[in-house]
């Protein structure tokens, strides 16, 4: 089976190609971007460069190539919309044109958008595929355009698509001029572990998943984070207090953090459940709260190894000197 990686060049993209080779998998890496990890350079949107790529013998893709919320600030409408849709649509249609018999689109927790966001006084929400999409910008809007063309592909053409919505792995710093402020970077992201993070080697593991149960599940839709310690009963303190909650979890956190001048998130607004995707993908992933806490333990890095392995790679060419990209602000 040669599987079609698209996005090679980036970090998921990047680590499925490792792990794949690595596993002696047969892989084909599409990028517009050249890379070591990249056989076949161009755009998604160019149908005709799609064609070509599919026809090397191409029986699953893994459509990881996208435009980022990071590009919102820097990338017209139309441009989303080229890329995040129309080239999704491309990848169906020569896939179903070439007898492919997988396809995973990686989708993100952006696309529920505003549904994110409980009311002020109200419960951190407790998010599950069943939440509807509320989008916030071109960049949620274009990912939930696509999701639903793959819906279409596998309800009309029998196209076998898992669509995962994976939770923040990147590991550059955030967009959020308060967390940049308060906390260092790897202490915001061992925050983010409790609700809304995921290792990159995890997120590899599961799209790795996809490929092989698709043909049995059909179609399936499903949030990759890091298994999370909390439940629905903690969801009002994780709005008022998430380091209490955090504490009486793990009572040996509040020491860990302190020795390396770290600090909880004094409110959690969300909580990303990842129970779906465990149950019908059989994923495991080895990454969360406890690992990072164990990871303190020792003076170890909690990133993956391959997560260390790929680095940081950005989102653009151009240094920014108030944020890591530019936030769009507005509709």
């Amino acid at each position: 089976m040669t599987i079609l990686v698209t996005g090679s060049s980036g970090h998921l993209g990047e680590g499925l190609m490792r792990k794949l080779t690595a596993a002696g998998r047969s892989a084909l890496g599409l990028d517009i971007v050249e890379s070591a990890f990249t056989d076949c350079v161009g755009s998604v949107s160019d149908r005709a460069f799609v064609k070509r790529s599919m026809a090397q013998g191409v029986d699953a893709v893994v459509h990881a190539a996208t435009l980022h919320k990071p590009h919102v600030g820097t990338h017209a409408r139309q441009e989303f919309v080229d890329t995040n849709i129309t080239g999704t649509l491309a990848l169906l249609e020569e896939a179903v044109a070439s007898g492919v018999k997988a396809f995973v689109f990686t989708s993100t927790t952006s696309a529920f958008g505003a549904a994110l966001t409980p009311a002020p006084g109200q419960p951190a929400a407790w998010i599950t595929e069943d939440i509807v999409p509320v989008p916030k910008n071109i960049y949620g809007v274009t990912k939930v355009a696509a999701e639903n063309l793959c819906e279409l592909f596998y309800r009309q053409q029998r196209l076998p698509v898992i669509v995962l919505r994976t939770s923040r792995f990147f590991p550059e710093m955030d967009d959020d001029a308060a967390v940049r402020e308060n906390y260092e970077l790897a202490n915001a992201q061992a925050n983010e572990m409790l609700y809304r993070r995921a290792d990159l080697e995890d997120i590899v593991d599961a799209h790795l998943l996809a490929i092989d149960r698709a043909t049995e599940i059909g179609f399936g839709r499903y949030i990759i984070s890091a298994t999370t310690p909390f439940s629905r009963d903690d969801l009002t303190e994780l709005r008022r207090d998430a380091a209490a909650v955090v504490q009486r979890l793990f009572p040996e956190s509040a020491i860990l953090f302190a020795s390396r001048g770290w600090k909880l998130f004094p409110s959690i607004d969300r909580v990303y459940a990842n129970d779906r995707a465990r149950a019908e993908l059989g994923w495991r992933p080895k990454h969360d709260f406890r690992h990072v806490l164990d990871c303190l333990k020792r003076g170890a890095d909690f990133r993956s190894a391959l997560a260390q392995q790929i680095g940081s790679k950005g989102y653009h060419a151009t240094t920014f000197d108030e944020a890591p990209y530019p936030v769009m602000q507005g509709p």
